[in-house]
C-alpha cells in the first residue's frame, strides 16, 4: 500500500504585500511575518517525520530547460521543481529532506487572463473588479504619499491595504496553489515510479498570503482580496474535469465570501440540471460544491448580529435549490477530554459526514472528486486573546486530527487528494503549533510508526521560539552541535534556507529609497501645506460597496446595483496583548519600508486593532 505523503507549497512573492500608511506595524496582524512563523511550524512537523518515513527514490539531476511534447513537459516541469526543492544550507550538513518535499514555487497567474481566476472574479461587462484591484494597488503609494488612504472610501480602512507590489503577491499566491492543485491530481492520476518517485504529491498544505475566504466574487473584504481556495477549485474544475468538490473551512471566522461563490456556482450547476430535465440540449456537467465551516458566530462577519451575516452563517441546507452547505459553530471547551468526546466526536465532525452524504448523492466515490481545506489557524488555543475574544477555541491538536479525518474521507472518495490552503492566523505560536500539527495530519505513516503528540506542546513550542528567535542584523545561525536536542537541530538545518530566500525579499523593501514627496510653501498665508496622514486605525465612515455583477462563466446575473455594507470590528489592545509565554510572538520582527508623508505625527490614542464588523451608523 502507497504511503501518501504531503508537500509543502511556498511563494516567497506573497512577502511583497505589506502595510505602508504608517510606521507604526503594531495593530497590523495580517503581515509578512506571518509565513515566517508557518515555516517554523513545518519545518519542526519534517524534522519530527524523516525518522518515521520510509525512504523514496532519488531523482537524476535535470539538465534540460524544457520538453517537445506533453508528456516530457511535464517530467521537466516535476524534475525542476525537485531542483528548486534542493535547497543547500552552508555548515548545515544535509539538504532539505524530499521525504517531505518543499516546493519554493515560482508560479503566478495573470489574474486579467486566467480562466479559474475570470470564473470566480469576472464580470459581464469586463473584468472590472479584477482591473479596478489593479489600479488601487499601482496607485498605491502615491494615494498614501499625498496623504489618503489607498484603499477607497466606503471600504474598510482597517482590515484592507495595498501597496504597489500586493498584485504579485496575489498573482503568486494563486499561481502557487493551482501549481498544488496540479501536482496532487497527476500523483493520483499518474505516479511517477522509479527515480521520479520523490516527485509524487499526495497532499498538498499551501502557506501563502493574503488570505481569501472573505473574499467574494468583487466583494474584498478581511484581509482578503481574492479568494484562493475558490480559484483553485475553479482551476480543478476547467483544467482536469473535477465535477464535485468538498470545501472544509477550519477558520475561526466564517468564510462568506467562498459560501456566496459556491452558492452562485451551485445555483447556475442547479439551474442548467433543470432545463436539461425540461428537454434543454446537453451541456458539459457544471461543477458542484459542498461548503462546510466550523466557526466562531460571535465573530466576524457576525459579532454585531446583523441578520443577514448571521443567518448566511448559520445555513445548513443540502440538495435543496442544488446547495451542500453545513455551517456549524464553535463553543468553548472546558477541557480535552470535553473537546473531543462531546464537541469533536458529536458537533464538529458533521463537517464531514455532511460531505461524506453530498457524495453518497451525486454519485458515490469517483475521479471527479476533489477536496480542499481554508485552513486558518485564528481557533486556535494559542491565538491572541484579542482576535479569539469570546473563547470559542480548539486545541492544538485539533488541526493534527482534522487533516487525519479529511484524509481518510479523501482516500475513500477523492482518491486521496487533500489541497489545505492556509487563511487565517495571527498569533506566531498559534500559526507555528497548528502548521506543525497539521503537516503531521496531512501525512501517512507506516504500519507500526507512531507521532507524538507532545511534539507541538508547551515546552517544545518554547523550546523552539527560543532557538528561532531572530537576532538583531540577522537571521538565526544555526547552533553548535549538541548544543540543542537533535530535532531542533534538524528544524534550524530545515528552515535556515527557507528563512534566507525570505529575508532576501523583505530586504529589498527595507533597502529601496523612499518617494520623494516635494510640496509647495503657501507664501500667502505663511503656513505649510502638507496633507494629513490617514491614521492607521482610521475607520470608513460610510461603510457601502459596490454589488459583485455576475461572471460568465456561471451565467449569473446582476443583483440589480444594490449596495451592501462592510462591517468593521474594532478591537482595543494592551500595550503588551499577544504576549502567549516566554519567546511567544518574538520570532522576527522584519519592519516594511513606510511610505513617508509630509506631515506631523497625529497624537497616539488607546491602540485600536480595525477588524470586521458593522460600522457605526
Amino acid at each position: 500500500m502507497t504511503v501518501k505523503r504531503p508537500g509543502v507549497f511556498l511563494q516567497n512573492a506573497c512577502l511583497q504585500h505589506r502595510y505602508i500608511r504608517s510606521q507604526d506595524l503594531s495593530n497590523i496582524v495580517e503581515r509578512p511575518e506571518r509565513l515566517r512563523a508557518v515555516n517554523i511550524g513545518l519545518s519542526a512537523a519534517i524534522a519530527h517525520l524523516e525518522g518515521l518515513l520510509p525512504p523514496v527514490n532519488q531523482p537524476a539531476p535535470s539538465s534540460s530547460t524544457g520538453g517537445t511534447g506533453s508528456a516530457s513537459d511535464a517530467t521537466h516541469d516535476l524534475v525542476a521543481a525537485l531542483d528548486r526543492m534542493k535547497l543547500e544550507v552552508p555548515g548545515a550538513g544535509a539538504a532539505i529532506s524530499t521525504k517531505i518535499p518543499i516546493v519554493q514555487s515560482q508560479a503566478k497567474v495573470n489574474i486579467l487572463d486566467n480562466e479559474a481566476v475570470k470564473f470566480v472574479h469576472g464580470d459581464i461587462d469586463g473584468d472590472i473588479y479584477l482591473e479596478t484591484l489593479k489600479k488601487w494597488a499601482r496607485d498605491s503609494a502615491e494615494k498614501v504619499a499625498q496623504g489618503e488612504s489607498e484603499i477607497p472610501q466606503g471600504y474598510s480602512q482597517g482590515d484592507l491595504y495595498l501597496c504597489p507590489e500586493s498584485i504579485n503577491a496575489m498573482e503568486g499566491a494563486l499561481g502557487t496553489t493551482c501549481e498544488a492543485v496540479d501536482a496532487v491530481i497527476r500523483a493520483s492520476r499518474e505516479p511517477f515510479q522509479g527515480e521520479l518517485e520523490s516527485t509524487n504529491v499526495h497532499r498538498a498544505f499551501v502557506a501563502v498570503r493574503p488570505p481569501g475566504h472573505h473574499c467574494g466574487e468583487d466583494t474584498p473584504s478581511g484581509f482578503c482580496f481574492v479568494n484562493n481556495v475558490a480559484v483553485a477549485a475553479a482551476h480543478a474544475h476547467l483544467k482536469h474535469g473535477i465535477k464535485r468538490i468538498a470545501i472544509f473551512d477550519i477558520d475561526l471566522h466564517h468564510g462568506n465570501g467562498t459560501q456566496s461563490i459556491v452558492w452562485q456556482i451551485n445555483e447556475e450547476t442547479y439551474r442548467q440540471n433543470l432545463e436539461q430535465e425540461a428537454g434543454a440540449p446537453p451541456n458539459e456537467p457544471g461543477a458542484q460544491i459542498y461548503y462546510g465551516s466550523i466557526h466562531d458566530i460571535l465573530s466576524y462577519p457576525c459579532e454585531d448580529g446583523k441578520p443577514e451575516l448571521v443567518q448566511a452563517a448559520s445555513v445548513s441546507l443540502h440538495q435543496a435549490h442544488g446547495q451542500h452547505i453545513e455551517n456549524v459553530h464553535l463553543q468553548t471547551y472546558t477541557s480535552e477530554e470535553h473537546f473531543w468526546s462531546e464537541l469533536y466526536a458529536k458537533k464538529y465532525s458533521r463537517l464531514i459526514k455532511k460531505a461524506e452524504d453530498f457524495l453518497d448523492a451525486t454519485g458515490g466515490p469517483g475521479d471527479d472528486v476533489m477536496v480542499f481545506i481554508s485552513c486558518g489557524m485564528d481557533a486556535c488555543e494559542h491565538e491572541y486573546a484579542s482576535m479569539s475574544r469570546h473563547n470559542r477555541k480548539v486545541p492544538t491538536g485539533f488541526y493534527y486530527q482534522f487533516a487525519r479525518d479529511a484524509c481518510a474521507f479523501s482516500d475513500k472518495y477523492a482518491k486521496g487528494r487533500v489541497v489545505s490552503v492556509l487563511e487565517g492566523g495571527y498569533s506566531d505560536r498559534a500559526l507555528t503549533s497548528a502548521s506543525m500539527a497539521h503537516l503531521v495530519g496531512l501525512t501517512d505513516l507506516p504500519a507500526g510508526a507512531e507521532i507524538d503528540k507532545g511534539w507541538w506542546g508547551l515546552e517544545n513550542l518554547v523550546e523552539l521560539e527560543k532557538a528561532t528567535k531572530k537576532r538583531r542584523g540577522g537571521r538565526p545561525s544555526l547552533p553548535a552541535n549538541g548544543s540543542v536536542r537533535q530535532w531542533v537541530e534538524r528544524t534550524l538545518a530545515i528552515f535556515a534556507p527557507l528563512d534566507l530566500g525570505a529575508a532576501g525579499v523583505l530586504a529589498s523593501f527595507k533597502n529601496a529609497p523612499p518617494p520623494i514627496k516635494m510640496t509647495l510653501r503657501d507664501r500667502g498665508k505663511g503656513k505649510g501645506g502638507s496633507v494629513t496622514p490617514t491614521p492607521a486605525g482610521a475607520t470608513a465612515s460610510a461603510a457601502t460597496v459596490p454589488t459583485p455583477v455576475a461572471s460568465p462563466k456561471k451565467g449569473r446575473q446582476s443583483r440589480g446595483g444594490a449596495q451592501a455594507e462592510v462591517p468593521v470590528k474594532i478591537e482595543v489592545t494592551n500595550e503588551t496583548e499577544g504576549l502567549d509565554g516566554p519567546g511567544a510572538g518574538d520570532l522576527g520582527e522584519v519592519v516594511a519600508a513606510p511610505i513617508p508623508v509630509s506631515a506631523p505625527e497625529q497624537q497616539k490614542v488607546r491602540r485600536v486593532i480595525l477588524k470586521l464588523g458593522p460600522s457605526a451608523s
